[in-house]
């Protein structure tokens, strides 16, 4: 369980909260739902009719709650499912959320069947976002941002090895940010993972969108293939690929002459900016937020790596260092760590 928020906060939650219901402070009780990476805590309280209401902390000082915001009421506008705001005041960082329940979709991964069937209907939900959600808007991931992101390797991961950034990592981290900004630009989740997509009865709702942007249509699906619950076999991995292309050609997302091998390419090197990307931050969440956990998926993300970069023949180089630099290195960290 994910730990409190402080007590004059939470204080401070509980009178908004009553304030917005016109109910006595010793009715509204509030109990620790979630927490996640940032400092965003979630609490459940409920109403004297039986309904209950998450309510978000967010303290401004850390998080900045605007796009979390504009993008729930523009997605809900959209027709997109998405929980509905009730009240918000952003100076003090409190949200009143409609409760979408305790099971992400990562509860679903029951067997092979039922998760292949889930993350079905997971990339049905994708689909929807990417025809119905605006761009107007959202930050533009573009080669700086995309950049940034790359950079958490060396920052963090590397730092943190000890290793020295290997030489073929320059022409490795253009062609990721070519290959990205190449595609077209749809609305990206971000974060359109297992954890980050709720279940209530067949019905998948999306949350912990306010880190969205305007970028590839690949992003968001290797993020759900990719993530961090399953490693798809080669086989099972090509056959959601080319089943996304054909739909999103057929609508019109991606162009009608893109061929399977060129959207395979640009799978893969959006595969592999992501796990980079992940491999960074969560050196990061734990050498500088002191978060927990964290350490123990990197061989899980470095497994994504490689299969990613096993579609990126041209960087052979940048492939022969990973098993033969970093890897060893990092099996020796996390030993030092404990970290089985």
């Amino acid at each position: 369980m994910p730990p409190a928020a402080s007590a004059p906060r939470l204080e401070s939650l509980r009178h908004w909260f009553a304030s917005q219901h016109d109910l006595a402070i010793a009715a509204c009780e509030l109990r620790l739902a979630a927490g996640d990476a940032s400092f965003r805590r979630y609490y459940r309280a409920s109403l004297p009719d039986g309904q209950t209401r998450i309510l978000m902390d967010a303290p401004p000082a850390q998080e900045d709650s605007h796009p979390f915001v504009a993008i729930a009421r523009q997605w809900e506008a959209a027709g997109l499912p998405v929980p509905h705001l009730y009240a918000v005041d952003l100076e003090a960082g409190f949200l009143e959320l409609e409760d979408l329940g305790d099971t992400p979709l990562s509860a679903r991964f029951d067997d092979e069947a039922t998760t292949l069937a889930w993350h079905q209907r997971a990339i049905e939900l994708l689909h929807r976002l990417q025809a119905a959600a605006p761009t107007q808007g959202l930050p533009a991931y573009d080669a700086a941002l995309l950049g940034r992101e790359l950079d958490l390797f060396p920052d963090w991961c590397l730092a943190w090895l000890a290793l020295p950034t290997p030489p073929s990592w320059p022409a490795l981290r253009e062609a990721l940010i070519d290959s990205a900004l190449a595609q077209p630009r749809v609305a990206v989740h971000r974060d359109f993972d297992a954890m980050n997509l709720m279940v209530q009865g067949e019905t998948l709702t999306l949350i912990d969108f306010q880190d969205a942007v305007a970028g590839p249509p690949s992003y968001d699906l290797i993020s759900l293939l990719r993530g961090r619950y399953r490693r798809f076999d080669a086989e099972t991995f090509a056959t959601f690929v080319d089943a996304f292309r054909r739909r999103a050609q057929a609508e019109g997302r991606l162009d009608a002459e893109l061929d399977a091998a060129t959207f395979h390419h640009q799978v893969a090197a959006m595969a592999a900016q992501r796990a980079l990307k992940v491999l960074g931050i969560f050196c990061r969440l734990t050498h500088r937020d002191h978060k927990t956990g964290y350490l123990a998926r990197l061989p899980h993300f470095l497994n994504h790596l490689r299969d990613s970069l096993a579609g990126l023949p041209a960087h052979g180089d940048f492939a022969a260092w990973l098993e033969n630099d970093f890897t060893p290195a990092l099996t020796r960290a996390l030993a030092r760590e404990g970290v089985e």
